[in-house]
């Protein structure tokens, strides 16, 4: 369900262009963060109610440690509940606006489930691992499913990050020894200091984030869960890139062409009022 929120203030625009982030409360409805909740579990024992597996099911029960953290990507074409929420109109319009993009299409999805004791994920620029989309950036929209504090794992940010060059892929993105090895040597090469704002937020709050701006998150030391549901945008006119494929997202690629397909790559809106048609018929 959408809340009633439609547009930012000139405040939260100014934050975002001088922070590289900006909280917005309030995205999410109380009666679609329990329908969100309930599916995580399922999600990942592999029980898909729209009967596709997912592109990236990075955690699998049975299979892998307990200390790491969960994470599936794309989900959105897996579970009905999770695309009621990825495939939004104003996560597009927001992402758009941002971005003085012409439109937003969804780039993927990741849903992150990080329980008592799950250990940290590396802090990372997303546009890093863009080179397979032309232009190579994306605007994010990550919304918490439970209230989060700065000892549970939250996703904390670096202020002003975003007015950074964009680095090479870090080197371990899931469970690393040192999750700020690579943003330290980001931050000494322009000579910046590191400025980390942990989220501490309450359910169904988001944050939308710039595509270079420096994130991740800390191992959950706190006693409760940590749950995300993440869209990532990329302009509605974004092609794939003529000089890298992307071993997963390639696999979408038609014979001869660069354009995207929207069966896979939706436009949640575009400026002149267009969205993928698909996306209201199937719900």
């Amino acid at each position: 369900m959408m809340s009633d929120y439609r547009e930012l203030t000139e405040l939260q625009r100014s934050s975002f262009n001088r922070d590289g982030f900006v909280i917005v409360e309030n995205m999410l409805d109380p009666e679609t963060i329990i329908k969100a909740r309930e599916r995580f579990s399922l999600l990942f024992k592999g029980q898909f109610d729209l009967g596709l597996v997912p592109d990236e099911w990075n955690w699998r029960e049975g299979r892998d440690a307990p200390d790491l953290t969960r994470q599936i990507c794309n989900a959105w074409k897996s579970d009905s509940v999770i695309r009621s929420i990825v495939l939004r109109e104003d996560i597009g319009r927001i992402c758009a606006e941002l971005s003085d993009w012409p439109g937003a299409r969804i780039n993927q999805d990741n849903i992150i489930w990080k329980p008592q004791g799950a250990r940290s994920l590396g802090f990372h620029q997303d546009d890093s691992f863009q080179a397979w989309i032309n232009p190579p950036n994306m605007t994010t929209c990550w919304i918490t499913l439970d209230d989060t504090l700065a000892e549970q794992g939250t996703i904390e940010y670096v202020k002003g990050s975003h007015l950074w060059p964009v680095a090479p892929p870090i080197a371990q993105f899931h469970a690393p020894d040192d999750p700020l090895t690579e943003l330290r040597e980001a931050a000494k090469k322009v000579n910046a200091e590191i400025d980390i704002q942990p989220i501490v937020a309450t359910a169904g709050t988001a944050v939308f984030h710039h595509g270079r701006t420096w994130h991740g998150s800390n191992a959950n030391n706190g006693s409760g869960e940590r749950r995300s549901v993440v869209c990532h945008c990329m302009s509605s006119a974004a092609m794939f890139s003529e000089q890298q494929i992307n071993p997963i997202y390639g696999r979408y690629k038609q014979v001869g062409s660069n354009l995207m397909d929207e069966s896979f790559f939706p436009i949640l809106f575009q400026k002149d009022g267009y969205r993928s048609p698909w996306i209201d018929n199937f719900a």
